[in-house]
Formats: C-alpha cells, structure tokens, sequence
C-alpha cells in the first residue's frame, strides 16, 4: 500500500471512486492516498466471528508485521530472533532489543519485549558505549487488538521508533488475551510487568521514578486503568476478584508511582454513546461490529460486570493519576471517549496535553510505514511525549528544590 501514494493525485482519486470509497467532502482532512487505504480496507473486509478469533489473530499479525519497514527487523547477525544491534544512519541510535520471560506470572510465564538505544554511529564507524538513555526513562508498553488480538510483533515498529528517537528504554508486554483469559487477566498481567521494571530499571539504565505508560486503543484502556490503580487503588474493586484480587491490591500499593502516561485512542467508556461512536461506525478500520465481537470475547465469561471500574476507566477514581499526553484520532468511533477522559481528569487538576490526529482512523499507528502523513505524525507525537515528559520532569524538580 505505501507504493500507492507515489501514485499522482488524480490516479489516487480515480482508484477511490471506482472501490466506491469516500470523498474528500466526507473526510475533510483525510487525504486520497489515506482514503485509498480506507477503500481497500473496506472491501476486503470479512466479518469479525468469536469462534474463529485463533485465524484472525494469525491475520492481524501477518499484516501489522507486512506493513513495518523491514529496516526495523534487521540484526547483525541476520537472524531475527538473536539480540538486535541495528546499525543506522548517522546521527541515529542503533536499537538492540530482546525477548525476556517473567516467570510464574499469575497463570504462567509471560513474555515482554526489552528495547534499548545501543551503539551510536559517529558517522565514521561504530563507536560502542554505555545504552543511551538520556533520561533514564524507561516505558510500559500495551498493544491494542480489542483486549483478543495483537502481540509484541504487531506493535514492534512503534515501540522501536520510540526507543529509537527519544533514547529511552521500551518494555513491550505479551499480556494474555480473552476470550480465553477474560477481565481482567490483562490488566493484572499489566500490574505484573510494572513490578518487573519497577524491579529491574538498573538493568535497563532507567530508574523507578520514571516509569512511564503508553498503549493504543484496548492497551490505551490497560494504559489509563493502570495509572488509575497505581494511584488511587480500588480494595472494594478487587475483592470482586477474590483472593487473587486481594494479593494485586497489596501488590499495587508497594509500588512506585508512574511518572506520565500516553493512551493512544484509548478504550476509556465502555457504556456511554458519544457522537463519534455514530459519525464513525461503518466504513472504517474499527467499526460496530468489530467493537460487538471484542465485547463479546472480553465479557461473556467475565468475573467482572462490564460496568465496572476495572474494565472501564472512568468509572474510578482518577482524580490522581500521573500527567497525561492523550491521543486522539479524528476518523475513529474512540475519538469522543478519549477526549471525554481528557476533560474528566484535567478537571482534577491533573496536567493534560490532547493532541488529535486530523484524518487519522483507529489504529493509525500501523501505517506509519505505508503513509507518509501518518509516519509523519506518529514521530510528532513521539516527540511530543518525549517533550511532555522532560517538561513533567522538570516541573517536579522546581517542586522539590
């Protein structure tokens, strides 16, 4: 699809018109190359079924990985598997990255994903030292997939960008997915590698006071529910969960508190109908009954009522939580639900920055590689966060002194 948007303009616009795509007239800010995607998208689209989620994740992994720029999968030694040290062009990090296990983690072990800026190309060779880690930042990360599909591979282009632009440290969390672990299994899982980095941030030359949050869309749910409880821990909300509930809650309120968080189009309100849910239902990367079916995978067999403050973020108490860098899509069913959150916790006094994708649809993040806008602004907001959370740093030291 990326070779589609060397295509001239008219081309572009006839292609859009013969899938029956929509105009310019109905996305003011979405281009003809991004509206092309919509198109294809739109007409290749199958149903979403609850019996075959095994296929559709074996789907969803196949095209998020054939849609990353194949320069982020390159190691020395060619093997894709072994340690990365990713030799980039001068002025750029080499990234280096590794598949860790936390072992017994709730039901099993649990795989993440450890980024770190290696070597450092002055142009004239390689140079190695100490990992490059200007802030001694490290970030959670939680992939979206509607809480049923996605993984470290999905989200690996993004994360690697993150880590290649600002320096910092990039957790990636396997967490497990519904219907065959329902809420909130991912959100413990979550809970879990917070503990992990909290207790290995020497490893990954960060310290504990900066730990910071991000995730799209279900992971952007995870990311908000996660700074939630870190802060203002629910005991009555997990007693519902039982013993294992009772054993998170003494777990939460042992560890540090995170020091920013980024939701990308998060997953903030699971019963409220906002505009967007109507104005951008159908036709789209996320529509109705894709939302329908996660709903399905994440609640039938749940321990937890839907309406509750751990599957729905605003339902609890955020009047807390850690300053926020909130992203929004225009073309996106989420779009009013994450800047609904916005407003609720800036209501607390919390510091907010919303930045809003114009003619961006759910899951923008995919086609950084493939549209030269969205590529564009994926690293804007890389580099926003990053600017968000030095000012937050700073903010705090005046504090302190």
């Amino acid at each position: 699809m990326k070779g589609l948007g060397y295509l001239p303009t008219p081309i572009l616009e006839s292609l859009v018109g013969y899938l029956d795509g929509p105009t310019s007239n109905q996305y003011l800010h979405a281009n003809a190359h991004l509206r092309l995607i919509l198109a294809i998208n739109s007409k290749l689209k199958t149903p979403l079924k609850l019996t075959q989620m095994r296929e559709l994740r074996e789907k969803f992994a196949a095209d998020a990985v054939a849609m990353q720029t194949p320069k982020v999968w390159k190691q020395a030694s060619g093997s894709v598997l072994s340690n990365i040290k990713h030799f980039t062009k001068k002025g750029h990090t080499p990234i280096r990255w590794e598949d860790k296990v936390i072992a017994h983690a709730d039901e099993g072990d649990m795989t993440i994903r450890c980024y770190q800026a290696g070597l450092r190309s002055n142009g004239m060779g390689l140079k190695k030292r100490r990992s490059h880690n200007p802030d001694d930042t490290v970030m959670l990360f939680f992939h979206g997939g509607g809480f049923c599909i996605g993984d470290v591979d999905t989200h690996h282009e993004f994360c690697h960008a993150i880590c290649e632009q600002t320096g910092w440290s990039i957790v990636s969390v396997d967490y497990r997915l519904a219907p065959e672990h329902s809420s909130p299994s991912a959100l413990r899982d979550c809970i879990t590698a917070y503990a992990w980095v909290a207790e290995h941030c020497h490893t990954l030359n960060a310290s504990p006071s900066r730990i910071v949050l991000a995730g799209d869309s279900a992971g952007g749910g995870l990311c908000t529910l996660l700074a939630q409880q870190l802060t203002a821990p629910s005991e009555t909300s997990w007693r519902d969960v039982g013993i294992d509930g009772q054993k998170t809650f003494t777990l939460l309120k042992s560890l540090p508190k995170p020091l920013a968080q980024m939701p990308l189009y998060p997953v903030t309100d699971i019963e409220t109908d906002y505009p967007s849910w109507e104005l951008y239902g159908e036709g789209l990367l996320l529509d109705h009954a894709d939302v329908a079916v996660f709903d399905a995978a994440c609640f039938e067999n749940s321990l937890l009522p839907r309406q509750h403050v751990l599957n729905s973020p605003m339902l609890g108490d955020n009047s807390q939580v850690c300053p926020t860098y909130i992203v929004a899509a225009e073309l996106d069913v989420l779009r009013d639900e994450a800047l609904a959150y916005a407003k609720q916790i800036k209501s607390h006094g919390i510091p907010v920055r919303t930045y809003t994708v114009l003619g961006a649809p759910h899951g923008f993040i995919h086609f950084m590689s493939v549209h030269s806008g969205l590529g564009q602004e994926t690293h804007n907001i890389i580099n926003g966060f990053a600017r968000f959370v030095r000012d937050t740093m700073s903010t705090q030291s005046q504090l302190a002194a």
